[in-house]
């Protein structure tokens, strides 16, 4: 077997082509950021996943080129209920169909047409190529020099050498395993067993998510398409859906919503999927070595109850890209990557912890004070204004760190209203702010930070003057300030109080943010669209 080096410059592989791997590659291509990804899938994979995003996660997919494509499978979901063991309400969870980000709150989707849609656009980008059915080996990261990332396909054994390696190669990682990171255990690990059906049946439904509060029978149902609908379920001990009985078995756990008594196996209700999958809570004690990075699944695991296993692995690939691409393409200092750690692993473990309880608390858990746990979340729950607040985004602010200063709007992200573009259409925010810094502001700025902005190659726009019915002028005067600056992935670096003056604390992050090079011009435009490639 030969092995053959890669005598072009990779700046960047990726292992794994799943969704983060895949939009990770699109938002480094907006940057002109040159990407391999290696899969070992011939094509997608065809079952059913991840079912559910918010409304910050399709902003992040809208900023990777397919939020009019998602948008067309997408289906909103008003909220979350949950339900007690005879299916009466306990509290209900509502989901806005416009959230902050200008999407609905929470979205169902079919993952593998998430991953075509995916495909297709990175199929689109010169700056991207896939290399499906290969086998990564081996990734390793000398004390100086590329990363080397060692392949097998049926041509035999091929050799990368990369500025950077993107570890998107989920909870059996084998880049995770490469720079020597383990697992830190958060203290949940449950047998569910998932079942994913298409059916022209009549089922009962409130197009949201009910959450049976049954310790004996824990469960989930959704409805995620047209015809296509989930169940979640906790078996008991020897308990299974397979076997002669198992037809009779499904009848009897999926009666509360749709009657198929009168269906044989072959009729119409189909069962696209049942799996037993073991959910778990963990995060790994380590995301990075040198130019060796994880993310999604291959850094953290979370059980599914708010829906946001997917979500956290895009966020992670939204967070890393810009400063990714500015280090290689820029010359940022290498202490501006140490900032996706710090920012990302605190989120990712408060909002895995969340779902833990979440869990705990709807499922009953399976321990003497599960009682205590459901009565006290009815109780919580009839409490005014609780549930308004738990419907809130899942996007927790980041941390004050180097590149979020303190303050009401610090390591927030700023809203997204439809806004007139320059040439004059209606348009979202981001697509008129681009893929760089930007300055959102109600006040002229003073020279001194127009020199600023400038040497951060920041667009810097006028709140009063984008035509968007005064929500970011309303955003800044809540948050007491007169302008924010926000990084490429919108979060708010700093701000301007009201009242006037310097932002905050230049000194902090600046030097983060130095490059030896100029600014960039970033592309402001979508990438190419489907009907211009042909």
């Amino acid at each position: 077997m030969t092995v053959e080096h890669d005598t072009t410059d990779v700046p960047v592989v990726i292992v794994g082509a799943g969704p983060v791997g895949v939009t990770a590659a699109l938002l480094l291509a907006r940057r002109g950021v040159r990407t391999v990804v290696l899969e070992r899938h011939h094509d997608v994979y065809p079952l059913p996943r991840a079912v559910a995003t918010d409304d910050e996660v399709r902003r992040i997919l809208q900023t990777a080129g397919i939020a009019e494509e998602f948008a067309a499978v997408a289906r909103p979901a008003r909220g979350l209920r949950l339900l007690d063991a005879r299916h009466r309400v306990i509290a209900e969870f509502r989901r806005s169909p416009h959230g902050h980000h200008g999407f609905p709150q929470t979205s169902m989707f079919d993952q593998p047409e998430l991953e075509r849609l995916l495909r297709e656009a990175l199929a689109l980008r010169p700056e991207c190529e896939l290399r499906s059915g290969v086998e990564v080996t081996a990734v390793e990261q000398p004390a100086d020099g590329p990363v080397r990332v060692t392949y097998r396909d049926d041509d035999g054994e091929h050799l990368l050498l990369a500025d950077a390696v993107l570890g998107c190669d989920g909870a059996g990682s084998l880049t995770r395993d490469a720079i020597g990171a383990g697992w830190e255990d958060l203290r949940f690990e449950e047998e569910w067993t998932v079942i994913d059906v298409t059916t022209k049946v009549p089922v009962r439904c409130w197009e949201g998510v009910d959450q049976v509060c049954d310790p004996h029978r824990p469960s989930t149902f959704m409805r995620v398409g047209e015809d296509r609908y989930r169940w979640e379920f906790r078996l008991r001990a020897g308990e299974s859906l397979d076997g002669p009985d198992g037809w009779e078995r499904l009848r009897e756990l999926v009666a509360p919503w749709v009657d198929i008594s009168h269906l044989s196996p072959v009729d119409d209700f189909h069962v696209i999927r049942q799996a037993r999958y073991t959910f778990r809570a963990r995060v790994a004690d380590r995301w990075r070595l040198g130019r060796v990075f994880l993310l999604g699944d291959a850094a953290h695991l979370t059980p599914p109850f708010v829906g946001q296993g997917l979500c956290s692995g895009l966020r992670d690939a939204h967070n890393l890209t810009w400063k990714l691409a500015r280090v290689l393409q820029q010359g940022a200092g290498e202490g501006l990557l140490d900032t996706y750690e710090r920012e990302r692993k605190p989120h990712a473990r408060q909002v895995i912890r969340l779902a833990v309880a979440t869990g705990w608390a709807m499922t009953g858990g399976q321990d003497r004070a599960a009682a205590l746990r459901r009565t006290a979340v009815a109780a919580a729950c009839r409490i005014p204004g609780v549930t308004g607040r738990a419907s809130r985004d899942l996007g927790r602010p980041l941390r004050v760190g180097p590149l979020v200063r303190r303050g009401r709007l610090g390591g927030t992200i700023c809203p997204q209203p439809r806004v007139t573009t320059e040439d004059g259409r209606r348009g979202r925010l981001d697509d008129v702010l681009g893929d760089s810094f930007a300055v959102l502001t109600a006040v002229p700025l003073p020279p001194s930070l127009r020199a600023l902005t400038d040497g951060l190659g920041a667009r810097v726009v006028d709140v009063h003057e984008v035509g968007d019915d005064g929500t970011l002028a309303a955003w800044l005067r809540a948050g007491r300030a007169d302008a924010v600056l926000l990084r490429p992935d919108r979060v708010v670096l700093d701000v301007v109080p009201a009242g006037g003056g310097d932002f905050t604390d230049t000194v902090a992050w600046a030097p983060l943010l130095c490059t030896t090079h100029g600014p960039v011009a970033q592309p402001v435009s979508a990438p190419p669209s489907r009907s211009s490639a042909r």
